[in-house]
């Protein structure tokens, strides 16, 4: 009977413990809007041009990659 209680105790101050790190730990603290500006990260609208810029950039990425795939291939022979 003592080792059941023992045993329950454990599991739930383990469980306490687990559950207020978890809160203390985690990556993307839960902010209320209007103090997220003190945070120093301002947040801006993408444009029409930066939008076409980044469908080039990513466009000329996946070319190489497809131009550098076919190479790897061809070598072989």
């Amino acid at each position: 009977m003592k080792k059941t209680l023992t045993l329950a105790t454990l599991t739930i101050l383990g469980g306490l413990a687990l559950g207020a790190g978890a809160g203390a730990a985690s990556a993307a603290p839960m902010a209320v809007n209007g103090l997220q500006s003190e945070t120093g990260v301002t947040q801006v609208r993408m444009m029409h041009g930066d939008r076409m810029m980044k469908k080039r950039m990513m466009r000329k990425q996946m070319m190489k990659r497809r131009m550098m795939k076919k190479r790897m291939m061809n070598r072989g022979m």
